[in-house]
């Protein structure tokens, strides 16, 4: 495993003297700090004799901070690394190099034993509500097994109490524990799969693309839960999607991931009013607008070719294969800067950090 590396500079920058866009307090330490995150998956080859060629960086030195209470959007194109993070750091996939710590303790090395004691404050809600659930299991059992397991309930008794809270907290009818996930829609999965996160009364939830397989009308049920449920309990989570509308939604910020590494952070409100990235500026101008005549007023920024291999990334700056302003500069200088000096983050000012040799710095209105 590789040394813990810094990739560029610290996604809690400006947080002395800033706070998050839904009122979070991040002048303390972070629930959750990532630094040089890696996942490589090795390519192998060789005939017969299969040996590694290559490796796949699904993530490639990520950088991130979560406080208690916040939620930290995490979006990109499909491909370039979300949900891969995401079980990165819960050490469901371990990590290739790099730092995780929760709380205070690295959990990038830890075996599935040292695990589970850290599993009862960080938990995972998964994409697919009908891949998620045992078929086998009434919803009763599949709630009340993280509380078996961790022995949290002295008697049947409160085993029963304890799950009839947690259905009844996620809008479920308490008397339907008894039936099979089939009898129930994608929505009412979904709600069941955050109970069963919710069963171990955790600081942190990775909510891995949990509304992107229902239907937009069950979407903001779900959606309202989760912010319901943070408001209530205190909850932070890393909410990954490719919705930009359903982010917009939830986050106080937002992280943008492309090819492997977050190319922008900032305050939800911030990144959406005045992108810095063109990645983001391409993300954000394809988002419709409601009034017919402002959107067709206003001028799409098209992201022309494909996205490159994880396997081979581009030198310099991952995103000049397909950025607009690396093709219409006219400096070679500039260009050269592009093709061979990978771009860190930088504070932009209000907490906007920014991985783009183009970026002026922003405003703070």
């Amino acid at each position: 495993m590789s040394a813990p590396t810094t990739t560029g500079r610290d996604p809690g920058a400006g947080r002395e003297t800033h706070r998050a866009a839904g009122g979070v307090d991040r002048t303390g330490e972070p629930i959750l700090s990532v630094r040089g995150l890696e996942k490589h998956f090795p390519i192998k080859g060789g005939g017969l004799i299969k040996r590694t060629v290559g490796a796949v960086r699904a993530v490639d030195g990520l950088d991130l901070d979560i406080h208690p209470g916040e939620v930290v959007g995490l979006v990109g194109e499909s491909g370039c690394g979300k949900s891969t993070t995401g079980r990165a750091i819960l050490n469901l996939q371990p990590a290739t190099g790099g730092s995780v710590k929760f709380q205070g303790k690295e959990l990038v090395g830890l075996n599935r034993s040292q695990m589970r004691s850290l599993r009862r404050d960080i938990q995972i809600v998964f994409q697919d509500p009908y891949a998620s659930l045992n078929p086998r299991l009434p919803v009763f059992d599949i709630v009340a097994e993280p509380l078996v397991i961790h022995g949290l309930t002295k008697d049947a008794k409160e085993l029963r109490e304890r799950v009839r809270t947690l259905v009844e907290t996620v809008g479920l009818n308490p008397e339907h524990t008894n039936r099979y996930p089939a009898e129930f829609s994608g929505g009412q999965r979904q709600r069941i799969g955050i109970a069963r996160a919710l069963a171990l009364q955790p600081k942190l939830l990775v909510l891995d693309e949990p509304v992107s397989a229902l239907d937009v009308s069950i979407q903001a049920g779900v959606m309202n839960l989760l912010s319901d449920l943070r408001d209530e309990l205190g909850l932070a989570y890393l909410f990954i999607a490719h919705d930009l509308s359903v982010v917009r939604h939830i986050s106080d910020r937002v992280a943008v991931m492309y090819l492997g590494r977050i190319i922008e952070i900032a305050d939800r409100d911030e990144l959406f009013e005045r992108p810095a990235h063109p990645y983001t500026q391409a993300l954000m101008s394809a988002i419709p607008l409601p009034d017919p005549r402002r959107e067709r007023a206003r001028q799409r920024i098209i992201i022309s070719g494909d996205v490159p291999s994880p396997a081979n990334p581009p030198s310099g700056c991952r995103f000049r294969t397909r950025c607009q302003k690396f093709a219409h500069v006219l400096d070679d200088g500039r260009r050269e800067t592009c093709m061979t000096v990978d771009p860190v983050l930088e504070d932009r000012g209000a907490g906007h950090l920014n991985a783009c040799h183009f970026a002026e710095p922003l405003k703070v209105l």
